[in-house]
């Protein structure tokens, strides 16, 4: 099986290393200098896209942010799953509130703002405090912006301005800023024969936009975990999807609401290397191979520590029980995602127990938010 897959990142590269044990032969398309290379050693090869898409059984993502025409080639060629519509939807905050509200799946109110009379009216309808969004192109807590007030419209204002006239096809969501609980999220596969497997939630902690900690200790009520669920099979039905999808949550009174959607395996499932019987890059690889899918029973509590703009850590990291550290081979840059740490244990209270360790010996200079959620 010769899977290509779009982007030539981490997830290419954890996809890549989860399906040399299923006898899967792997290239991806980088997308920026359009070059076909090998997800593992970044060998370059001597192919174009169209070359690529003939040497391919099967065609994936492992991002969102890929430009129309290179999706709908390889949409035209049968091949690409999830398709296109999906990855689209999942790059796009306006298609995607279409899909949430199409699913019947609740989200926080929102309103599309494309001017200054649809900025005034979101404000007047919505109220503040609000979230504000870039439709596309926003991750990591980037193309975000906050109004606390509506004393502060008129500061904000030239800023979201500026941003529209940068880009004739953006928009703004403008979002009610929900007080939730905590954040989940929700991963999972689905094959061409609409078989669904799910993952157990993961609680998340974010510094400054950015996910820094994952946790997995099957702490979450069983009516959360139904209601997860539920989510990500209207979800998937709606999307007649493919793949791994991962669905962002916020807790709000034991009640979900849909925060954002990924149509590709997802930094918080990093932890099912370790936690879970079959990784999300293995089911993900099943999945749109047209394999069975694999068990994702939690088989030992998980969290996932991302490693930023780090690319070395204490030694004495890798002879702590239960962990595991996944470098990603990239050149350090602030804030880069350079690698994870994935630490276990037979139980949530030992986990914790082993983050404190683990945090002893990262620095909260480099892993504030890893010293947040311990201190939380």
């Amino acid at each position: 099986m010769n899977i290509l897959v779009l982007g030539a990142g981490q997830l290419a590269r954890m996809m890549a290393l989860d399906g040399i044990p299923l006898n899967f032969k792997f290239r991806a398309f980088d997308v920026g200098p359009a070059i076909v290379v090998d997800p593992l050693s970044h060998h370059q090869y001597s192919q174009d896209l169209a070359a690529a898409i003939e040497w391919a059984d099967v065609i994936t993502s492992e991002f969102e942010h890929i430009s129309h025409p290179v999706l709908d080639q390889c949409q035209q060629s049968g091949k690409l799953f999830p398709d296109a519509q999906a990855i689209k939807t999942g790059g796009d905050r306006r298609l995607e509130k279409q899909l949430l509200e199409s699913a019947g799946v609740a989200n926080a109110p929102y309103r599309i703002i494309q001017d200054r009379a649809s900025f005034d009216e979101a404000l007047s309808q919505l109220g503040a405090p609000l979230v504000l969004k870039s439709a596309l192109a926003g991750y990591d807590g980037k193309g975000q912006w906050r109004l606390k007030s509506a004393q502060e419209a008129s500061t904000l204002w030239p800023k979201i301005e500026a941003f529209l006239a940068s880009d004739p096809k953006q928009a703004i969501v403008a979002e009610q800023m929900i007080p939730f609980d905590r954040e989940v999220s929700i991963i999972g596969a689905r094959n061409h024969q609409g078989d669904v497997v799910t993952y157990p939630l993961a609680v998340n902690h974010h510094h400054e936009g950015v996910l820094t900690v994952s946790v997995i200790d099957g702490g979450q009520s069983q009516a959360l975990e139904s209601q997860a669920l539920t989510i990500f099979e209207a979800l998937t039905q709606q999307l007649n999807y493919v793949g791994v999808l991962a669905v962002e949550c916020f807790v709000v009174n034991e009640k979900l609401l849909v925060n954002e959607i990924a149509p590709r395996v997802h930094n918080s499932g990093h932890w099912s290397q370790q936690g879970a019987f079959v990784s999300q890059f293995d089911n993900h690889n099943r999945a749109v191979a047209g394999l069975a899918l694999g068990d994702c029973t939690l088989r030992t509590p998980t969290a996932m520590v991302n490693i930023l703009g780090e690319d070395a850590i204490d030694p004495q990291i890798y002879a702590l029980p239960g962990c595991k550290v996944h470098w990603y081979g990239k050149d350090k840059r602030p804030g880069r995602k350079m690698g994870h740490i994935n630490i276990s244990a037979p139980d949530a209270h030992l986990l914790q127990q082993r983050l404190a360790e683990l945090a002893q010996l990262l620095p909260e200079s480099g892993f504030p938010g890893l010293h947040e959620y311990l201190h939380r």
